[in-house]
């Protein structure tokens, strides 16, 4: 038995025998920084039994009564002036609301710093040590409080907010050190890279910081190109999806650069998606390459009046993967970019925004058709939305069973306001000069013949 314990000792290779002696000095090491840091929690807790610890503390707790005490004095105050200024811009009356949910903490932090100052001017610095580490966490998080609500997320928000606290109480405390080394002893070693907890922290928050100032960037970038008059709705839009793939792809691959995060290492992760691609993404690529073309042929745009199919539409929004149509009745179709490019649209205001629209009707035999012309075009000129320099036209398109019919042609310069209405007001229109001039929309004749009795006259229907 002892010879083979030890032939399995020496078949052992050095890098498993390096990695165990690595990962026991981790653990012990980790060991080593957790009971430093509960004895010197231990300590702590025994320096605020010392008289002059509790009378910070005492001094501490009298403050906050005093600044709970001024914010009930004048908080009310403080609201009713708000309310006067209704003719402030929204994110300055969002920052008084949020300056007067925290006017404690903010009373707070104005009344213990002189209180630090004039203890260490007149005192031994060790007693007012404890007021300036509460005086520092207190001004920490009221900064962290204020400046992450210029993040729109609500649980983003929170978790940059207890994240900052959790750091903040670190760094003041003077605790930076043992907390690193303890994150960093816990780790994992994944195809031979170390992933410890504070590589994944430090991770997250440059990166987080990064997409951050892309995000302001591209929204300020993004609000210039659309302000630009010289470029096209399409290209705005693709320079604008250009921009924000642009700076979103730079700050990830910049923040996994900067912690040290070996980027080789994706060649896998890009096979991978390849492979991908091939087999359950073809849609999502060809939606993707069809709006890029869409894009670059400008065939759509924003507030182009569409029809595909049944949807008849404006363009609201164009996506990396759809086109956002709104129609008349409220309804929004997101339709695939794949879709415009391979099926027949018909675009209304491609080129411009004229409409012909054509409508059709009848009139009896004895009516003269030349003055029937006349008041048609007529009728339609007198409704709104209706061009005048684009005159309409009413032409004979043939002679029917019952009437003689018309097509009457109109152009309008706005087609997102519907169609079906102007037509309808045309067709009312036609309706009340026919009535004024006694022309009559006849109803359709027909005879009907009884066999077997040639007496009986044709019975007409």
């Amino acid at each position: 038995m002892e010879e083979e314990t030890s032939s399995q000792a020496e078949v052992a290779s050095p890098a498993e025998v390096t990695g165990a002696v690595v990962e026991t000095a981790g653990t012990e090491e980790a060991k080593e920084v957790a009971l430093d840091l509960w004895s010197q929690g231990v300590d702590f807790v025994y320096g605020l039994l010392r008289p002059w610890n509790a009378y910070q503390i005492g001094i501490a707790l009298g403050l906050l009564v005093l600044a709970y005490c001024l914010t009930k004095l004048f908080g009310p105050r403080l609201h009713d002036w708000m309310r006067t200024r209704e003719g402030w811009p929204k994110w300055r009356m969002r920052f008084l609301v949020l300056l007067h949910r925290r006017l404690t903490l903010i009373f707070f932090v104005i009344l213990i710093w002189p209180v630090v100052w004039i203890m260490q001017e007149v005192t031994w610095p060790s007693r007012s040590y404890i007021l300036s580490i509460i005086a520092g966490l207190a001004s920490a998080w009221l900064v962290i409080a204020i400046l992450t609500r210029l993040i729109s997320n609500a649980f983003v928000r929170g978790v940059v907010r207890y994240l900052g606290w959790a750091w903040a109480t670190v760094v003041i405390l003077d605790l930076s050190d043992e907390v690193r080394t303890l994150l960093d002893s816990a780790a994992l070693e994944l195809g031979g890279v170390r992933l410890s907890v504070w590589l994944v922290l430090q991770a997250l928050v440059v990166i987080a910081t990064l997409m951050f100032l892309a995000r302001f960037i591209s929204t300020t970038s993004a609000s210039r190109i659309k302000n630009n008059k010289d470029i096209s709705p399409s290209m705005q839009v693709l320079a604008v999806k250009f921009l924000q793939v642009l700076l979103y792809g730079a700050a990830f691959f910049i923040g996994l650069k900067a912690v040290g995060v070996d980027l080789t290492g994706l060649a896998v992760l890009s096979g991978a998606i390849g492979v991908g691609l091939g087999f359950g993404l073809q849609k999502v690529v060809s939606n993707l390459v069809s709006g890029v073309i869409i894009l670059l042929d400008k065939s759509i745009k924003p507030g182009d009046v569409i029809s595909l199919g049944e949807t008849f539409g404006w363009i609201n929004s164009l996506g990396a993967r759809y086109v956002s149509v709104v129609t008349r009745d409220g309804r929004e179709y997101l339709i695939p970019n794949e879709d415009l490019i391979t099926g027949q649209v018909v675009n209304w205001s491609h080129s411009n925004d004229y409409v012909r629209l054509d409508i059709y009707f009848g009139t009896s035999y004895g009516c003269d058709p030349h003055e029937v012309r006349r008041i048609a075009i007529e009728a339609a000129k007198g409704v709104d939305r209706v061009l005048s320099f684009k005159a309409p036209v009413c032409h004979i398109v043939g002679f029917g069973d019952s009437s003689v019919d018309y097509i009457l042609r109109f152009w309008i310069s706005d087609p997102t306001g519907g169609l079906t209405n102007i037509r309808g007001n045309v067709y009312l229109a036609l309706w009340d000069a026919f009535q004024e001039h006694d022309i009559s929309i006849p109803f359709p004749q027909r005879e009907v013949r009884l066999l077997g009795d040639e007496d009986t006259p044709p019975v007409s229907a």
